[in-house]
């Protein structure tokens, strides 16, 4: 037999809580005239797939300061036409969402709606008023005292709620990547639109920042994630900077993907902080090419065209003479190259370093093909799983970090001392870093945007093969949450969450 509630008394005005909104403290209003409850919200955008709505919306807890904004979204279970106190009736969207009080928390449904000048922001009506509850109109406050300096504290960011994102990917392309994006994010509860990215035109003022997309106001995001292509750099940085200006938290920030995709700039930079690099050299006339070649250590050398991508644009030259002749017809283009030292112990082989964050979450041995010095995947390369360093593990973090990047693909060479970083990309390929793995490894899962805060990177796998996992896993030493291995099932591809403490070996 189920043990009846306790008793509660409410008054006129008492503190509730709305912990599934990632609300710890509100006054409400108790009106037993009103049906439903309300709850002050603004900004309200309904999103989602048409049989399952949802809704995101921005909530005031605290009357008077407009300074403090919680973003929350719930999935939409009705939109119903009420009638305001004064008499004008308005459309509004209704979410089911739960009630605590006094450590008793039951399920009530609420009306989304601007109650901007009123005293209480939000107000509780008749359908979440329990038989157990008695209404004490000539008085206030029976229940427990809240307070409102739980928003300025640690602990409401670290019990915010999960909630669905609505996700833009900046993409021209519909390839691996961009649908493992979508495939993960929808998997996980959220809305991933793609968009591409030389599509968006912008309106640049002081007061609203906008970016349209086929004729219309794109809405607001929760997040961004730039796939942004190499020929494209200029107009994409844009497009994400005014996504940065909405307030949009982007995955990688377009200063980060600048820098990045300026050759020249991030290996001075990555120099400046210590980094392993291999010897590059960058001139403008033709009569410095002889000290140029000997300032990378002489043939066999490497000629880099600066905007290249994939392999395009280099060059290996076995003699000095082939060298100068290569410089020589690339300056006469006025195309700009540079010039780095050929590393002949990494015998036509990389290593790829998947970082998130301050992790190399996974790692691959890419191998040229026979008479081939380029390892690029898609030229024929073979990969295969590896076992990085740590000094290869560090510098691959050291490397994302002074790109500024949150994700990043840091190809590192194996020389006679140390790793040297031959490229940092802000847009990696998951194809084969899936492939080889056999493992599912997106670059993001957005899990909280809580106020105050960017992101909570949470790095998810799901695994294919457990047995294959299970021996992996078994060689490395594991936190307490990734101990559980009893929920794994071949196949599902959101089987298991936890967090790994460095590389798979």
């Amino acid at each position: 037999m189920k043990t009846p509630a306790p008793e509660l008394q409410f008054g006129w005005e008492e503190w509730v809580s709305l912990p599934n909104l990632g609300l710890p403290a509100m006054k409400a209003k108790v009106d037993t005239g009103a049906r439903t409850s309300a709850l002050h919200a603004t900004d309200i955008e309904s999103f989602g797939a048409a049989d399952a709505p949802q809704v995101r919306f921005m909530v005031h807890p605290i009357p008077g300061r407009e300074d403090l904004v919680i973003p929350c979204s719930a999935q939409i279970v009705d939109r119903r036409e009420v009638t305001s106190s004064n008499g004008e009736a308005e459309m509004r969207f209704v979410i089911s969402t739960t009630l605590s009080v006094n450590g008793q928390s039951w399920p009530i449904e609420v009306t989304l709606t601007d109650r901007r000048g009123m005293a209480s922001h939000m107000l509780l009506g008749r359908q979440a008023l329990l038989d157990h509850i008695t209404i004490v109109a000539t008085d206030r406050f029976f229940q427990p005292q809240l307070n409102y300096e739980v928003y300025h504290s640690k602990a409401v960011r670290e019990a915010a709620p999960n909630r669905a994102l609505r996700i833009a990917v900046l993409s021209r392309e519909n390839n691996y990547s961009t649908r493992r994006l979508v495939e993960e994010g929808e998997a996980r509860g959220h809305t991933v639109e793609v968009i591409d990215t030389t599509r968006c035109y912008i309106a640049i003022n002081a007061l609203a920042p906008e970016v349209h997309y086929d004729g219309k106001r794109l809405p607001h995001y929760d997040a961004v994630i730039p796939r942004i292509g190499a020929s494209v750099t200029f107009y994409g940085c844009a497009v994400l900077r005014q996504f940065e200006m909405q307030g949009v938290f982007p995955l990688n920030e377009s200063v980060a993907i600048a820098r990045s995709r300026d050759k020249l700039r991030a290996l001075q930079l990555l120099s400046r902080r210590g980094v392993g690099l291999p010897v590059t050299g960058f001139a403008h006339s033709p009569d410095d090419i002889p000290d140029l070649i000997q300032m990378v250590n002489g043939a066999p050398l490497v000629i880099k065209v600066l905007e290249g991508t994939q392999g395009i644009g280099v060059v290996l030259c076995e003699t000095e003479k082939a060298a100068e002749s290569v410089i020589e017809a690339f300056m006469g283009l006025k195309q700009d190259i540079m010039v780095q030292e050929y590393i002949k112990e990494a015998g036509g082989a990389d290593i790829r370093c998947f970082v998130v964050g301050d992790k190399v979450i996974a790692a691959m041995k890419r191998q040229a093909k026979p008479g081939e010095f380029r390892s690029n995947l898609h030229r024929g390369g073979s990969a295969s799983l590896i076992k990085i360093t740590p000094e290869e593990r560090m510098t691959a973090i050291r490397a994302a970090k002074v790109m500024g990047l949150n994700v990043a693909g840091v190809d590192i060479l194996r020389s006679n001392h140390g790793p040297l970083v031959m490229e940092v990309h802000s847009s990696p390929g998951l194809a084969g870093i899936e492939t080889t793995t056999g493992m599912s490894a997106p670059p993001i899962a957005i899990t909280r945007c809580a106020p105050s805060t960017k992101a909570i990177s949470v790095i998810r796998y799901s695994v294919q093969d457990p047995a294959w996992f299970m021996y992996r896993i078994s060689r490395m030493k594991l936190t307490a949450t990734a101990a559980t291995f009893s929920r794994l099932r071949p196949g599902r591809t959101s089987a298991l969450l936890f967090t790994l403490p460095a590389s798979l070996p």
